[in-house]
């Protein structure tokens, strides 16, 4: 977790008057910076998936009914007082250029925790472990309910 500290001022979002008066201390937690950064990452075009095996399972179906809260276990942060750094792997579309993508998924988590929490991001490491290629099953399947000829199973007789 991380405290802000009332007058620290060196945040780029601070947004506050210099002479406010200042009531306490703000504290985030490392889980909500991961939840920012991958709810960023997902809304990336051309990211096709966070986390890897159980990890992006769960994320895939928490992400359905909860919007995405699970973004703490596919996500890894590190924040400091002031900045953090962020680990993710995720998989791409096939056909995007990855370099762009990872340009891409950077100023948008850059944008979203800076915005939101006032620390500096310093680092975001990304590992593409996977490239999505959409299945030929898909297409078939795509082809079989417009057709309207399949009886039970979902086999198509040709």
């Amino acid at each position: 977790m991380v405290d802000i500290e009332p007058g620290s001022g060196n945040s780029a979002t601070s947004g506050g008057g210099e002479g406010s008066g200042v009531r306490g201390r703000t504290t985030i937690a490392d889980g909500v910076v991961a939840t920012i950064a991958g709810i960023a990452i997902r809304e990336t075009d051309g990211v096709h998936s966070v986390g890897k095996g159980a990890s992006k399972a769960l994320g895939a179906v928490t992400g359905r009914v909860s919007g995405a809260s699970s973004s703490g276990r596919t996500v890894k942060v590190e924040v400091g007082e002031k900045e953090t750094a962020i680990d993710v792997d995720v998989e791409v579309e096939y056909g995007v250029p990855i370099h762009e993508l990872a340009d891409r998924i950077r100023t948008h988590v850059i944008d979203a925790v800076e915005t939101m929490t006032g620390l500096k991001v310093v680092e975001i490491n990304i590992n593409v472990f996977d490239v999505h290629i959409p299945d030929d099953d898909d297409d078939e399947d795509e082809d079989g309910s417009d057709g309207g000829g399949s009886r039970g199973g979902g086999f198509r007789v040709r």
